[in-house]
């Protein structure tokens, strides 16, 4: 099968970014990420999004070095976990992020949270602390882009108030069940690219019967339905997936359009599979 040539986004600063990812959330490290990277970018896929918390930067490292593809190529986004929000953890952790990754600079480094259980009291010190760390690898040509991770409107707000560089990417829940319209707009209106991690939601979206009679309409799954519906918004999903042949089919996204009607009916989906969770109350 030929692979997918995936389009692109362009970021804020310039910098290109395939418009569909590939998420490794919840990829066991060891062969299975391995396997299931390599089969990505068999697929098409030239844009691998990982965390320091996900454990599996080590297989995606390995994956891209396995791979037939050039590591220029591909766009590699790793994100600081809660425990590092202060300079030296940025520091310490990144360096640590790119030994695991087998890679001398990544594409996109996100922080993962704005407001660690940790740090409640005082989350915009320590976010603005780390800020100035990932502005500082920006600069040094360690990272391409930098951005954040689950921020609302509200710690974008207090990040601005000591940046000098705007975060190029939010990174949040968004599919048809939430679009989290209010920090979509805010981040539209200050040239933040929105990253749709969970594009699936947690596997009830393949349940919803609108979904069901759309995806036979277009003869397309239910992911393709509801990925290419991100894509029509603008949005950067990532989906996640170890099996070859469904890895295959969430890039297939390019060879057709839904209608804005049936746009509109998926909208209207609110609640059927699973909400964003509150930064600010989350355990961790």
């Amino acid at each position: 099968m030929m692979e997918t040539i995936v389009p692109t986004y362009v970021l804020s600063n310039g910098v290109e970014i395939p418009k569909v990812g590939f998420g490794t959330w919840q990829t066991p490290d060891g062969k299975v990420a391995v396997q299931a990277v390599k089969d990505a970018l068999e697929a098409g896929y030239r844009h691998i999004d990982t965390a320091q918390i996900y454990g599996n930067e080590e297989s995606v490292g390995q994956a891209i070095q396995e791979s037939e593809v050039e590591r220029s190529e591909i766009f590699l986004t790793t994100k600081l976990w809660n425990d590092h929000h202060s300079y030296k953890g940025v520091m310490d952790s990144f360096d640590e992020s790119l030994d695991k990754l087998k890679t001398d600079y990544v594409d996109l480094f996100l922080i993962h949270w704005p407001n660690p259980k940790a740090l409640r009291d005082r989350w915009e010190e320590t976010n603005a602390e780390t800020w100035r760390a990932m502005e500082e690898l920006y600069r040094a040509k360690k990272v391409r882009a930098i951005g954040v991770s689950n921020f609302r409107p509200h710690h974008l707000e207090a990040l601005a108030k000591t940046a000098d560089i705007n975060p190029m990417v939010d990174q949040l829940f968004i599919n048809p069940s939430d679009m989290e319209p209010d920090t979509v707009d805010y981040c539209n209106s200050l040239d933040i690219l929105v990253e749709a991690y969970s594009p699936l939601g947690t596997g009830k979206i393949f349940q919803v019967p609108e979904l069901k009679e759309l995806a036979e309409k277009y003869q397309r799954s239910v992911a393709q339905l509801v990925l290419r519906w991100s894509l029509q918004h603008g949005f950067l999903p990532l989906p996640k997936s170890v099996h070859r042949d469904r890895i295959r089919e969430n890039i297939q996204l390019f060879d057709f359009a839904i209608e804005p009607d049936d746009m509109k009916t998926i909208d209207g989906l609110k609640g059927c599979a699973g909400s964003a969770k509150d930064p600010d109350q989350r355990d961790f």
